[in-house]
């Protein structure tokens, strides 16, 4: 489809897509603007639309997809202060604290646990709860990157084994 088609059926689904709108939101501005971002991301990347494909649907892929990102940009931005600082949401408990005793046993015991995995798989799991990628265990530990997932894999199994008592 050359511009001047293109341009004269987006002209065409307008009020189809106005009325798909529906589905996500039924504010009349955030209407119009989705419809107008999606018109807008049509005709800048009207290069990658092939002529076996439904128009109405790839619009309404573009609508869909604009929206999901808008909405998880939107979230993003509503727990942020400062641009940069993240603030957590105030009715969620913090459950990473071990300032409770009953917690504080916990995470000894979890220790423990751990200090009792075989060498083959302590090494590889503490790389990983430190911070490490796979394939940077993988290298410093001379193995396959699959071994390195199998062995932390293991690790996990044996632990929460161990810890069924919680």
């Amino acid at each position: 489809m050359n511009a001047p088609d293109i341009a004269t059926e987006l002209a065409r689904l307008q009020p189809i897509l106005k009325d798909f709108t529906h589905r996500f939101t039924r504010d009349r501005d955030e209407s119009l603007d989705l419809v107008q971002d999606t018109l807008l991301k049509a005709l800048t990347y009207k290069d990658k639309f092939r002529e076996d494909t439904n128009l109405k649907g790839w619009l309404f892929t573009i609508m869909r997809n604009t929206f999901i990102n808008n909405y998880r940009k939107d979230q993003r931005i509503r727990f942020t202060r400062d641009g940069d600082n993240v603030s957590p949401p105030l009715n969620i408990r913090d459950t990473h604290t071990f300032n409770l005793p009953d917690a504080r046993f916990e995470y000894k015991d979890l220790l423990q646990r751990i200090q009792t995995l075989r060498e083959e798989f302590q090494t590889p799991f503490k790389m990983h709860a430190s911070g490490y990628k796979y394939n940077e265990i993988a290298m410093h530990l001379g193995i396959p990157i699959g071994t390195v997932k199998n062995r932390i894999f293991q690790a996990r199994k044996e632990i929460q084994e161990k810890m069924t008592a919680y």
